[in-house]
């Protein structure tokens, strides 16, 4: 299994034990798959850079994860058809400590 980090949108106009419930779902997705959440992070409300579809915040979340190729495959493909979900993006984390080259 490989580490990943994903950082995601939630709409601002998604009530407050909405949006927990939702982060919880999204969490389970990655449960389910045999995948090991590491870290939740919720960053709360924020102002975006520029509007996006109409909107001018939005709720920031980070999860640090290990999953799978096909339990990443699977959390994508709901991230991505998730409405409540304005941006979001995963990245692989290389956490493994650098090595020192011998002279």
């Amino acid at each position: 299994m490989r580490r990943y980090e994903v950082m995601y949108i939630v709409n601002s106009s998604v009530e407050e034990e909405k949006r927990t419930a939702l982060i919880e779902t999204l969490g389970k997705i990655i449960t389910d798959g045999d995948g090991k959440i590491l870290k939740t992070d919720e960053w709360g409300m924020r102002e975006f850079a520029y509007e996006i579809d109409h909107m001018n915040k939005g709720y920031y979340v980070v999860v640090t994860f290990e999953a799978d190729d096909a339990c990443l495959r699977e959390y994508d493909r709901l991230m991505r058809i998730n409405p409540s979900v304005v941006r979001y993006m995963i990245v692989q984390r290389d956490d493994a400590p650098a090595q020192e080259e011998k002279k």
